[in-house]
Formats: structure tokens, sequence, C-alpha cells
């Protein structure tokens, strides 16, 4: 019995072996867990965290605070000094760049590390580098020393690019309120304060779940929820419950009015207004958006009201669909609420498009992604990804992957640090972290970037490596674009390298790359079945595209509707009632969907602290990165003169340009807001034509589909295709029932009204398949009548058919 069960785990082994070895050395390692050859490293030294020497052990913080501490007063001494030998940002530079050192690696380890010692040390540290930028932010002999070479000029010679780091870094310090008088200035600290502890708990109280006594609630709603001895338990808004009363009742008692959250949002903005008021500036948001792409809050709400004419009809049709589906499940059902919208786009996307997360995710094991992710990179700017081997000490977990990033050319570009899998205690939400920023060093070498990328997937099996959903993908692609935003960007100074720019700019990169992931071209690149290495068919990709754009402008139009209450809230004070009465205006004017009484959505609206005035950031990025995507890259995604461009013309600056500036130049456009308006529009209907024409192609789609799970079915692990008789039938039956549709659409079309349609032939599939002794039939009137029906190809009311 032992040797039968050793001779199937040796021929799983076996498998295994050969199952990963056809995949490249990145895709092969991401395939499985990360190996660190521990039977090799027990004799040699830990390195420390990120190679950092002090940190071979959790005293190591205590050190590094030491020393940045001790440099810190070095260089605010050389600040001052009549004796500065070199230009005042490149001292500031070094300031912050020594400061960010520190801090920025104990704050991941403070929130990435496993162990409670490092943890605690991390804090520690950072906490103290904290109270050292603060002091700085409120030197009066530090401003005044770069407020004068502003003013009067450095005694070294200066570009535009050391001017403007001087008028950053001068921003920085009167964002402090430093240039005030005594007492204004102690009252910004005072504020600055009380609001980081306000949004702490507002953040915090923002997922608490809500507990309901039986008493006040129906025998029938109380059987809808989690229950606790006398109380109900709502944790969520259930929105992917194919129950409507759940979806409801869930919405209605989850998003009740907390008083407590009330006034502290109210507090939160209140104390905003105020601090903006005393540093000089209308509102908050004319604060938080100075240096910005948009630039001001009046530029951002003409951009929001613009795009909200172009949108209101597009999403009413969205939600007149998702209305119309609502009613086949229950013709007696209300209409179309809040609760009903993300449940009907999920089940849309199902139905119309058969998409569903486990049919695809055998086609995106994360070294197939990683694969892709590679190839583009190499095509567009002639990057390689390279595993590292991870030395002794040197992550804070074993399941890490070190990755070098390689210019063909340039050599090394920076450090990737992927930390992708799923733990007890980890952050649950995707991150990019700086751990270090690019700079140029005084001996003219690069301080290369070093970044970690954080996700939330599951471990890799036994029988499977990790397999991703196209969801999942996504997150991977558009972390990926922070990543090598960091990676790309060549400026000299540290304070603006990679995503240190203005919030409005620092996601247009990320945004791109799901572009790119959910273009057709760039999918076939990387896509392949897990086992089989077949790559995905097209009629899947087909499908995955369309239904990742379907109902886009009702999704934007969301997206707008809380772009403009984050503005309102922080604009113009006192506001026209509560936070509630406000919400209800917004969400009349700019959402297509009414607001329900009683309820206060913003009160678990963390993004309102994170975010404050900036959260219509993601739209801007969106329109730009849009825009980028329409005028160099739809064409041909893998376009090297284009990807050159990208990076020397757009990533390499990081935050070192203004973000106008930045992006005009590159598009050779003015940016107006027009412009980002007619880039989202366009780019709707662009997407909605491509939904519309595949769902009038059901024929292609439908048979397409069934062939493939036949010949899925055909395939025996690891051998290849297996020449099936039924399977070879049914796909040869599907080929017919295509050859009968198109030969037989047009006398059909004269019994009902149907839009003509292109096909695709399954020639490939049935090739694939050749069995001269199979035979297969066909019955002309099953396909004759499914066509009629609507089960092969939509059937239009519209007596305008093309």
């Amino acid at each position: 019995m032992n040797k039968i069960v050793s001779r199937q785990f040796h021929n799983l082994l076996k498998s295994l072996t050969t199952h990963f070895s056809t995949w490249t050395p990145l895709a092969a390692t991401f395939n499985s867990r990360p190996d660190h050859k521990l039977n090799l490293k027990i004799f040699k030294k830990d390195v420390g965290l990120f190679d950092v020497p002090q940190l071979d052990s959790y005293d190591g913080f205590f050190e590094l605070k030491n020393e940045c501490i001790f440099k810190t007063d070095l260089l605010t001494a050389e600040v001052t000094s009549n004796n500065r030998t070199r230009k005042i940002v490149e001292v500031f530079d070094e300031l912050s760049d020594t400061l960010c050192k520190v801090a920025d690696l104990a704050e991941f380890i403070r929130l990435a590390h496993p162990s409670k010692t490092y943890t605690d040390a991390a804090e520690s540290a950072s906490a103290t580098i904290s109270t050292i930028v603060e002091r700085l932010n409120t030197d009066r002999a530090l401003y005044s020393a770069l407020n004068d070479v502003i003013q009067y000029g450095d005694k070294f010679p200066t570009n535009e690019f050391d001017d403007l780091m001087a008028r950053l870094f001068l921003f920085d310090f009167e964002q402090s309120g430093i240039h005030l008088p005594e007492n204004e200035r102690n009252k910004v600290v005072t504020l600055n304060n009380a609001l980081l502890q306000l949004g702490q708990q507002f953040v915090a109280a923002c997922g608490n779940v809500r507990v309901v006594d039986k008493r006040n609630l129906s025998r029938d709603t109380e059987n809808l929820f989690t229950t606790d001895g006398h109380n109900v338990i709502v944790s969520g808004l259930c929105s992917d419950t194919a129950d409507s009363q759940t979806r409801e009742m869930a919405y209605k008692i989850y998003l009740y009015p907390d008083m407590h959250q009330d006034a502290l949002l109210t507090e939160i903005l209140q104390k905003r207004h105020e601090l903006a008021q005393i540093c000089g500036f209308p509102t908050y948001s004319h604060r938080a958006l100075k240096g910005s792409t948009v630039e001001t809050p009046e530029s951002v709400m003409e951009f929001l009201d613009t795009l909200s004419v172009g949108l209101t009809d597009r999403a009413a049709e969205d939600f007149t669909i998702m209305d119309h589906m609502k009613r086949r499940e229950n013709i007696a059902s209300s209409p179309l609420q809040v609760w009903d919208t993300a449940y009907f786009t999920k089940k849309a996307k199902q139905e119309i498009f058969d998409v569903h997360s486990t049919e695809y995710s055998a086609y995106f094991s994360l070294g197939s992604c990683m694969e892709g992710l590679n190839t583009l990179f190499t095509e567009l700017y002639g990057i390689s990804l390279v595993v590292k081997e991870i030395m002794p000490g040197e992550c804070w977990s074993l399941d890490v992957y070190k990755i070098e990033v390689t210019h063909e050319t340039e050599g090394l570009l920076g450090y990737i640090y992927c930390d992708f899998y799923e733990r007890t205690g980890k952050l649950c939400q995707d991150c990019h972290f700086t751990i270090r920023g690019g700079k140029l060093l005084a001996d003219g070498s690069y301080q290369h970037p070093i970044v970690v990328l954080m996700l939330n997937l599951p471990l890799p099996q036994w029988s499977s490596p990790t397999l991703l959903s196209p969801s999942m993908v996504d997150a991977l692609f558009h972390e990926m674009g922070h990543a090598m935003h960091s990676m790309l960007a060549r400026t000299r100074y540290q304070h603006v390298t990679g995503t240190r720019c203005s919030t409005d700019f620092a996601e247009v990169p990320s945004i791109l790359m799901e572009y790119f992931c959910n273009d057709p071209r760039v999918l076939k690149t990387f896509a392949r079945h897990f086992q089989t290495k077949q790559p995905m068919p097209d009629e899947m990709i087909q499908r995955l595209c369309a239904s990742k754009n379907l109902f886009m402008a009702s999704e934007m139009q969301m997206q707008l509707f809380y772009s403009a209450l984050d503005q309102i809230y922080h604009g113009a004070h006192p506001l026209s009632g509560s936070t509630t009465d406000v919400l209800a205006e917004v969400q009349q004017k700019y959402y297509g969907v009414p607001y329900i009484e009683n309820t206060a959505w913003q009160l678990r609206f963390s993004h309102l602290v994170g975010y404050g005035a900036k959260y219509y950031s993601y739209l801007v990025s969106r329109s730009l990165a849009s825009c980028i995507w329409q005028n160099y890259f739809e064409n041909d995604p893998l376009n090297r003169l284009q990807g050159n461009r990208l990076r020397h013309e757009l990533l390499s600056f990081g935050g070192s340009k203004s973000p106008r500036n930045l992006v005009a130049d590159f598009l050779q456009k003015e940016l107006t807001n027009d412009l980002l308006v007619n880039s989202l529009i366009t780019e709707i209907d662009s997407k909605q034509y491509q939904i519309d024409f595949l769902k009038n192609n059901k024929a292609v789609l439908k048979h397409e589909a069934k062939a493939n799970r036949f010949k899925k079915d055909s395939i025996v692990k690891n051998t290849g295709i297996k020449k099936n008789k039924y399977a070879y039938c049914n796909i040869k039956r599907a080929y017919v029932a295509m050859k009968i549709t198109k030969s037989c659409l047009n006398t059909i079309l004269s019994e009902k009204k149907v839009c003509k349609t292109e096909t695709k032939d399954l020639d490939d599939y049935v090739n694939s398949f050749e069995d001269s002794d199979s035979q297969s039939t066909i019955d002309s009137d099953l396909i004759r009548s499914d066509i009629l029906d609507g089960s092969i190809i939509s059937i239009s009311d519209d007596s305008n058919c093309d």
C-alpha cells in the first residue's frame, strides 16, 4: 500500500515538473511558491530587510533612526550655512531622501511584518521620523533660507526643474502655515493634529457591522441575516445576493444614519475648511488642488458638469436595461433602486456574455500573467523582469518574490518585491509601496528605486498554480503600472520620483495598464491554459473584453456622483444642510437612481478622509489614460516607438514637471475639459458598438463556446488532443450550424426581423479534429428554429436593422 502511495506521489511530482517546465523561467517561478533553498542558506548571515544591514534584527530600527537624526541635523545646518557649497534644492532633496528612506521603510514594515517585535520597532521609528518632519515643517530658519532663494535666486546656477523643486518644497512648508503669524501657526498645528485623529476614528468605523434588535424588524426580515441572540447582524450590502428583499433590507439597515459618524464627518469638513482659510485659501478644495492637473475646483466642477451632460442619457439606457431585467425576475417588483445596480450588472455580464470567473481563471495562472507583463514591457520599453534570489533575512515573509527590472541597453533600473499571497493579518487591499525613491547621486550614479507590490491572491496548490480571476488580473496590471512608473521615472530629485506627483496624474500609468490588459491582442500574448498551454479561444477573449465594458456609462455616472459630492463637501461653507441633505441633493442631480430616505451612504465612504477633495482624480486619470490609449496605442498596443515616447516624454518625469504641462506636451494638444470629456464619451460609444455587435452575433459566441467546451472535454492532460468521436461530431455540428446560419439567413430574415451580422467559421476547430471515420448529422430545422426564436442571433424590434 505504501508503495502505491509513494508511486502516486512520484507520478504527481513528475507531472508537476512536466507541467511547470514548459513555462519560461519567469512564469515557472510565479507558478509555484518561492523556493528559498534553505539547505544552502542556513549558514549564511542575514542581510537584513531590503538588504539593509542594520535590519538583520528589529533593533536595527533604533540604529537607523539615530543615523537619520544625526544626518538630518547636519543637513539642516547646511541649509542655513553661509558656506553652503551646492544648490539649496540639492540639500533639501537629500534631507527629504534621508527621512523618507527610514520613514517609508518603517511604515511598510509596520503594516506588513508578521512579527510584533518588528512592527513595534518600526512603529517607534516611524513616529520619531514623523515628529522630526513636523518640527522641520515649522522651522522658520529653513523656510526663510528657501524663500530667499526663490525670491532672489540661489548663489549657484539653477534650471527650471530646480526652480520647480524649490517652489514645491516651499509649498510643503506653507501647507503647515509656517508663513503665518505665530498664533495662527499654532492653530494650524492644532487643526492638523485634530484632523488626523478624527480621520482615523471615521475610517475605523466605516466598516463596522450594524447590530439591530430583532424586535425592531419583521420576522421575514429577521430571517434574512445572521442572528446573535436577540440581535440581527448586517455586515454589508449583500449586493451579490439574488433575493431583492435581502438587498433592500441590507442597504437600508447597513446605511442607516449613524449620529456619531455624522458628527465626525461634519467636524472633519468644518476643520478642513477652517484650516484652508487660515492658510489663505477660499476652500479646502482650493488648497488640495493646488499644483494638480486640473488646478482649481472650478475646473473640476466644469469637467464633472460637462461629463454629466454626455453621460446622463447613456447611463439612463443602462439603468433601463437593468430595470427590465429586474421586472423579468418579478413583474410586480419595484423600479430599479440603488441596491440593485451592482447585482444586475454582474448578472448581465453572465447572462449576455456567459462570463464566469471559474471558466477564465484556468487561462490566467499567475506565471502566465507575469510573463504577459514581461512581454508587454519588452515590446514597449525594451525592459525585462528577471527573478532574483532572495537572501536570508531580506524579506518579511517567505512567500515573496524579488524582481530585477533591467533595460536591454541601460541595465538595472530598480527592484520590485512581489508580496502577492494572502496570509493571516495581512492588509486586505492591493497596494504599491515606495521603499526607496530613485535619484541622481553626487557621484553621478543613480539610486535605484525599490518598491513593493502587495496583492491578496490565493496560494498555489499541489495540483495547480495560483489562478487569477479576470478582476485579479486587472488588479495585477494596475498595480504593476504604479511599479513601472517608479522604475521608469529618472528624476534628478527623490522628492518627485515616480508616483510622487499630483494625485490626478498618479493614476494615469496604472489605469493605462488596464487598457493593455483588456486588449485582445495583448491578452493573446499570455492567456494560456495552465494545463494544456493552449491559448484562450478568440470567442472567450471577445466575451471577456465585452463584459468588462458593459454598463460603462452607468458606472462612470456613479463615479461622477461620488466626485461631485466630495467637491461640494469640501467647497464653500457652511453647507446647505446636513451631510445627508447634501448627499440627497447631489444624488438627485448627478445620479440616475433616486436617494433612499433614512440612509447615509457617505458615512461609510472612507475615501472622504484619504482623498478629501481629490476623489475626482480617478475620472480625470481615466480620461487622460483613455486619450493616450486612443491616440497612440489603440491601433498597435505593442508599438515600441510609442512605448519609448511614453517612457521618455511622460513617465520619466515623475512629479518634476507641472502635470498639466506634462500631459499637454505629450498629447501635443491643449488640455481642456472638452478634450477630457470627449475621450471618455468616445470610448463609451466605441465600446457600446462592440458590445452591440457581439450581442447581435450570438450565433458566433454560442456555437464557438459550445465547440470550445467539447474540445476542452476531449483533451487529456499532457497528451494533447484526444480524437473523441462525440467531441468531433458536436464540433462539426457547430461548424455546420454556422454554415447553415450564413446560407439561410437571407431567407429567414423575411420571416422575422433580425440584424444581419457577420459570422465566423469554425474551420480551425474542425481541422484540428480530422477524422475521416467520424460522421455528423445536423437538423437544419433545429438550427432554423434557433435563429427564429432568438437563441442564436438576437431578435431586433427595430425595423431599420442594417
